[in-house]
């Protein structure tokens, strides 16, 4: 079968970092096995960082490019800074080149069911035992135990975690509205990795990591499991809890617009009463310090509310911006591409995509949401089209263009046309 892929829709000059940022990874090469969320977040934060990130896909590509709805975006989120390519491991010829490719890595990613690549050869005992330097990072539903066997989603462990208990309301469990287990779960592997290459510094040997989304959810829910253990009481849904603060909440305001506003100290209580003419409640006895405002939130709130209902959004969120005091307008993702914070700051970057009815066109992603030197971590290579860097990558194993053609023509490698810059 022959595998040969079009040219990509769009192919600029690839972007290179820009002048000044900060890159501690550069000159590190990670192979990454990986697909969906986790494994790939993992990748995309050591690519950030300036590592050379080489995605292996399967000979039809990562099926997360062809996902829909709420999946459409996770491709091009998590996959930037990233080269492609295609190779069919079921084909020993194919088995071998990637063990070919990751035996020039730094770094080894992974993210499927315990055992898949043992098959492979691609297992941290099989490459460690030829590479002893090799870091090797596996993201899994399960640390090794009793559950390691299971088949976990980030909303399976969100369930079983408590997360979803504590999002939703009293008996409706609600899954988090991100992929917050899958995206962290490859932030602790990154994390892993970085603590390994230091001790690689020091020892000149490997190790493997492992960074799991149960685990992960227990880590997130940990706050609540000591509330119980110091206090006695299990912690109540989010929705249903005491709040430690007296004014912690969403007020619905003029024309249904909807703010949240806040006053979590006695001295933002006396700012909050002073900007919005609440003299009386300022001086009222009862609601002198944060706990005793606390104790009376059953009919704190309601007045809150009865007052705040005349009030504009645009109107309280200016009083609360010169004042100093936490507040919230109350967004939609979407809504954040026109946020004046992320424009001035350069926290959204410009990215091709790579697939579907739009591929070639230009949009926005989130940056790393840290500075490194003062400067954001960029996107210097847009998230690639499938199969774009498998010439290249092959030839740098010492394959000439015969012996490429040759395994492409066999369906063993997928390659672009042309390779990618």
């Amino acid at each position: 079968m022959t595998t040969e892929l079009p040219s990509p829709p769009h192919s600029p000059p690839e972007p290179a970092p820009a002048a000044g940022v900060p890159l501690p990874l550069l000159g590190l090469r990670v192979v990454e096995f990986t697909h969906m969320v986790m494994g790939p977040t993992c990748g995309m934060v050591l690519g950030d960082l300036g590592a050379e990130v080489i995605k292996v896909e399967p000979i039809e590509g990562e099926a997360t490019r062809r996902l829909l709805g709420a999946g459409a975006g996770f491709f091009p989120m998590f996959n930037r800074n990233k080269k492609s390519i295609g190779i069919d491991l079921r084909q020993p010829e194919g088995a071998a080149l990637a063990r070919r490719l990751a035996e020039t890595a730094d770094v080894v990613a992974e993210n499927f069911k315990p055992g898949t690549l043992v098959k492979y050869g691609l297992d941290y005992a099989s490459l460690s035992a030829r590479q002893p330097r090799l870091i090797y990072v596996s993201h899994k539903g399960f640390l090794p135990g009793p559950y390691e066997h299971r088949t976990a989603l980030d909303e399976v462990v969100q369930m079983m975690g408590g997360l979803a208990y504590m999002t939703g309301r009293p008996g409706d469990p609600l899954r988090a509205g991100t992929s917050v287990n899958d995206i962290m779960g490859g932030m602790f592997g990154a994390i892993g990795v970085l603590a390994a290459l230091i001790e690689r510094g020091i020892t000149g040997r490997g190790m493997e990591v492992q960074s799991a989304l149960f685990e992960n959810n227990v880590f997130l829910v940990g706050q609540h499991m000591l509330q119980y253990a110091v206090t006695g009481k299990p912690a109540p849904p989010m929705p249903d809890r005491v709040s430690p603060w007296a004014v912690y909440d969403v007020f619905t305001v003029k024309d249904g617009e909807q703010i949240f506003l806040s006053a979590v100290s006695d001295a933002q209580w006396g700012v909050f009463c002073r900007v919005l003419g609440f003299d009386d409640l300022a001086a009222n006895p009862e609601l002198a310090t944060n706990n005793q405002r606390v104790l009376q939130r059953a009919t704190l709130i309601p007045t809150l509310r009865q007052r705040l209902a005349t009030r504009s959004a645009q109107e309280l969120a200016a009083l609360f911006e010169q004042a100093g005091l936490p507040y919230a307008p109350i967004r939609r993702p979407e809504d954040l591409y026109d946020d004046p914070h992320l424009a001035a700051t350069g926290g959204l970057a410009e990215i091709t995509l790579p697939d579907g009815d739009k591929a070639g066109q230009s949009v926005r992603t989130a940056l790393l949401p840290l500075t490194l030197q003062g400067h954001r971590l960029g996107v210097w290579r847009d998230p690639p089209v499938f199969g774009a860097h498998t010439r290249e990558l092959l030839a740098s194993l010492g394959l000439d263009d015969a012996e490429i053609e040759r395994l492409r023509g066999a369906g063993v490698i997928a390659a672009t046309s042309t390779s990618a810059p």
